[in-house]
C-alpha cells in the first residue's frame, strides 16, 4: 500500500489572486498579439473551422478552467517544491499559448505554429499527468484546454496543408 505524504494546507487568497493576474496577463498579451487580420481570412479554411465569434468565449472558459486548475493543483501538492512545479507548468502553458498566437497571427507562420502546438499539447498533457494522482478535479479542469489545443493544432495543420508553403 502506498503511503502519501501529508498534504500541506495552504490559503486560497494568494493563489487565486496570482492565478487570476497570470490568466489576465496571458489574455492581455494574447489579445495584443492575436490580430485576426485580412491575411488570416484569405487563408483557405476547412469546412469544420469554427467562426471567429466562438473563439473569445471558448478561450475565456478555458482561461477560467486553467486558472482554477493552477489554484487547486497548487493546493493539492504535498510540499512547496511540488507546488512550485504546478506554478511552473501553469506558466509554461501560458508562455506556449502566447508563442502560438505570435507565430500564427503576428508572424504569419502557421507552419511554425503547428510545430509549436505539438510542444504546447505535450505541456498540457504533462500537467494533467503530474496532477492526476493528487487531484482528479484539477486534471479534469485541464481537459477542455487539452481538447481546445488539440482542435487548434489540427486546424493549424489543416491550414498549412491547404495553403503552404509559408515563409
Amino acid at each position: 500500500m502506498k503511503v502519501r505524504a501529508p498534504v500541506v494546507h495552504r490559503s486560497w487568497g494568494l493563489p487565486i489572486g496570482m492565478a487570476a493576474v497570470a490568466a489576465v496577463a496571458v489574455v492581455a498579451m494574447g489579445a495584443t498579439i492575436t490580430d485576426v487580420d485580412p491575411w488570416y481570412h484569405t487563408l483557405a479554411q476547412p469546412d469544420w473551422a469554427l467562426p471567429d465569434r466562438i473563439s473569445s468565449p471558448a478561450w475565456t472558459a478555458i482561461y477560467l478552467c486553467t486558472a482554477l486548475a493552477a489554484v487547486t493543483g497548487w493546493r493539492a501538492m504535498p510540499d512547496q517544491s511540488a507546488a512550485e512545479w504546478m506554478v511552473g507548468l501553469f506558466a509554461l502553458n501560458g508562455f506556449l499559448n502566447i508563442v502560438w498566437s505570435l507565430l500564427l497571427f503576428r508572424m504569419h507562420r502557421p507552419d511554425w505554429a503547428m510545430i509549436e502546438a505539438i510542444a504546447w499539447w505535450v505541456a498540457i498533457a504533462s500537467w494533467i499527468y503530474v496532477i492526476w494522482p493528487r487531484s482528479i478535479v484539477t486534471a479534469l479542469l485541464l481537459l477542455p484546454y487539452l481538447a481546445w489545443v488539440t482542435y487548434a493544432g489540427y486546424l493549424t495543420m489543416t491550414i498549412v496543408r491547404l495553403n503552404g508553403p509559408f515563409g
